[in-house]
């Protein structure tokens, strides 16, 4: 049986291969899943081929993978990884999102399911910990990261600015003491 989406030689449902494709393929989830952050599970049924690629597409310009696998394969690819408390949606056809950037895999699946109907999101992994598909619609409502960086950095260089000015309206309140004074005895 051929598979349906274009999933870059990797296991699909649908597709039939042997027990050493398998465990290949659990082995590589295993190792791919114990370095990601962050995953989402979501239901894929109803997209079409072009429609998974686009969302496939959107997904790697924000550093994510998406993965169309066998939920038994998932549950063992889980075990000893984060993903291992996001068992309990790997039921039906579901694909698997994993990457290191949380706000930004939230953001590209929520922008996606948004127009596209056919995609629900079931929940997903936040370093370790399993959070519901609200929780996945709250990440996507985050500032982005860069966005976040640059709001800290202005909170921390306020105080610093302000001692700099209070600093150098010391001397300038000085300069005008003295300039008042000045002025005051070529007055008398």
């Amino acid at each position: 049986m051929e598979c349906k989406f274009s999933c870059a030689g990797r296991i699909c449902k649908g597709v039939e291969v042997n027990k050493q494709e398998k465990q290949s393929i659990v082995e590589e989830l295993h190792a791919a899943w114990s370095e990601s952050t962050a995953g989402v599970v979501a239901q894929y049924r109803g997209l079409t081929v072009t429609e998974m690629g686009e969302l496939r597409a959107n997904l790697h310009q924000s550093g994510v993978s998406l993965q169309v696998v066998k939920n038994t394969l998932a549950r063992r690819a889980a075990e000893g990884t984060g993903f291992k408390v996001a068992e309990a949606l790997f039921t039906g056809p579901v694909a698997i999102a994993y990457g290191t950037d949380p706000v930004g895999m939230a953001k590209a699946i929520a922008d996606f399911a948004k127009d596209h109907d056919a995609l629900e999101i079931r929940g997903g992994v936040l370093d370790g910990k399993a959070i519901d598909a609200a929780g996945i619609k709250a990440l996507a409502n985050l500032p982005s990261r860069d966005v976040l960086l640059a709001k800290m950095l202005g909170s921390m260089q306020s105080p610093i600015s302000g001692f700099v000015r209070t600093l150098n309206e010391i001397p300038g309140s000085f300069v005008r003491v003295l300039a008042a004074v000045r002025d005051q005895k070529d007055a008398a």
